[in-house]
């Protein structure tokens, strides 16, 4: 083979390593900004003048992310009032409990305004009462103030099976009631004060910040739950309507500047792996392998940080007291 021959050789050689660098660097690139959209689009601060748009949606949960953002909001210079847009059927009281004390702090320094979406009860209620003023749709399902503790019971089932459960315990109230038989009003006892006190608890935030006598109110201390129309007539709710009637609430009554934007402001996110961060990674390991970087072809390191599902998280937190209306109508919210 001539000199010059292997000369062309060497160079198509060296051109397609440099056309794969450059795709690699492509790929890379185009990552880093996916992340950079996904953690800090909209999270991150703004650095003009604004609204901020919460997000409560979803099993609320003692969420140290979601308190942080609102904490943020509240130290924000640029942040001139805050609108919560709820759509959830309530959660844990301890969530519930510590978003409301954040949304109160919140309400303390700049006007706060709640918009209810298709549901807005029990902790999500609590939440929005938190808020300074309460825009609900007239279809709005909210109210359903109350507390709620469960557990299965399987003795019977157990029993047909030919299971017995064996157990040695401290104390006689220790770990009960158990779902591996049937409670007894003794173990009864506990539970109910827990509920009991945490009730009173709540049914006094309401009355408290809703200016109303609880014995008005028709099924309040029973956890009914009413439409948007009927939490406005019972004094539950302000006002009928939406985001905008929100937005005209804050320049009518807290003297909000008119041309203010309304900016959506989340919690900081992990790096979700989604089909196209998928599609990438694929790109990423089949160009490294191209390129003779075998060590670098594994991208398993980018699912270790994934984030459990919320279901999965909600299920973890229901051996607590709950303040939920529906467990099954915990879904994607489409109102926000």
């Amino acid at each position: 083979m001539s000199v010059e021959s292997e000369m062309l050789i060497e160079r198509r050689q060296v051109r397609h390593r440099l056309t794969l660098w450059r795709l690699l660097a492509v790929v890379f690139g185009l990552l880093a900004l996916l992340v950079l959209v996904v953690q800090g689009g909209a999270g991150g601060s703004v650095n003009a003048d604004h609204i901020a748009r919460v997000s409560i949606a979803g099993m609320i949960l003692d969420d140290a992310k979601q308190q942080k953002l609102l904490k943020d909001l509240e130290e924000s210079d640029e942040v001139k009032a805050v609108v919560l847009r709820i759509n959830s059927p309530g959660g844990t009281t301890t969530g519930g409990e510590a978003l409301y004390l954040r949304i109160r702090e919140l309400a303390d320094k700049k006007p706060v305004v709640a918009v209810f979406g298709t549901v807005a009860a029990s902790a999500a209620y609590m939440a929005g009462i938190g808020a300074d003023h309460i825009v609900t749709r007239g279809s709005t399902i909210t109210g359903s103030v109350g507390v709620i503790v469960q557990w299965p019971d399987v003795s019977d089932l157990m029993g047909k099976l030919g299971i017995n459960m064996q157990e040695l315990k401290s104390g006689k109230l220790k770990a009960t009631p158990t779902p591996f038989r049937r409670a007894s009003k003794e173990d009864l006892v506990p539970m109910t004060e827990l509920v009991d006190d945490t009730f009173k608890w709540f049914i006094a935030l309401v009355v408290e910040r809703r200016k109303i006598n609880s014995a008005d109110v028709p099924g309040l201390v029973d956890g009914r739950v009413y439409t948007g129309r009927q939490a406005v007539k019972l004094g539950l709710a302000d006002e009928i309507g939406g985001e905008d009637e929100a937005i005209n609430w804050l320049i009518k009554e807290k003297k909000i500047d008119t041309e203010l934007p309304v900016v959506a402001r989340e919690p900081e996110k992990e790096l979700l792996f989604n089909p196209l961060t998928s599609l990438m990674t694929s790109l990423m390991q089949k160009l490294a392998k191209g390129l003779g970087l075998e060590r670098y072809a594994s991208m398993a390191f980018l699912q270790q940080g994934l984030m459990s599902l919320e279901g999965g998280r909600a299920l973890g937190a229901s051996n607590g007291l709950m303040s939920l209306w529906q467990f099954g109508s915990i879904r994607p919210s489409v109102d926000q």
